[in-house]
């Protein structure tokens, strides 16, 4: 029952915007399977959700698999530990990180294989990322600070 849940968890999410445990939970429901909040909660843990932003402004729930990679329980959390702030000015962004992680950061950062980051190069405690427009790099400013902030 849980494989399948699972599965309806991760095709909701791609084909809708939900940004709340709450939503989830409803979506669920409507779908026939009965769980409570912290049912939602394990499933979004087990299966490594991120929030993401979207067009409006928003966050929803997503799903990163990294060519494999476990990828929230490592870069998600290095980067939720390293990374301090996060600023652009034109297609450029600075990632601000403390000392020393700027190069754990930086591949975390690159294993994402996002289509707006054209490069990388990483410091001490300074990451420098290199987006295809101005609107890219202010995307992926927001998309830094939600895992930084989010962190638990």
């Amino acid at each position: 029952m849980k494989k399948n849940r699972h599965e309806a968890i991760l095709a909701l999410i791609e084909k809708e915007e939900i940004g709340t445990q709450e939503e989830l939970m409803f979506k669920l429901n409507e779908l026939g399977y009965s769980v409570t909040q912290a049912t939602v909660s394990r499933d979004i843990k087990q299966l490594k959700l991120i929030k993401s932003p979207v067009s409006s402004g928003q966050y929803k729930y997503s799903y990163v698999n990294a060519g494999g990679d476990d990828f929230s329980s490592k870069y998600y959390s290095i980067l939720s530990h390293s990374v301090t702030s996060v600023d652009y000015a034109g297609n450029m962004v600075v990632v601000k990180c403390f000392s020393g992680m700027a190069q754990a950061a930086c591949a975390a950062v690159d294993s994402l294989s996002l289509d707006n980051v054209l490069g990388t190069l990483a410091g001490d405690d300074t990451i420098f990322v290199l987006c295809r427009d101005e609107k890219g790099a202010a995307d992926f400013k927001t998309y830094i600070e939600n895992i930084f902030d989010k962190k638990d």
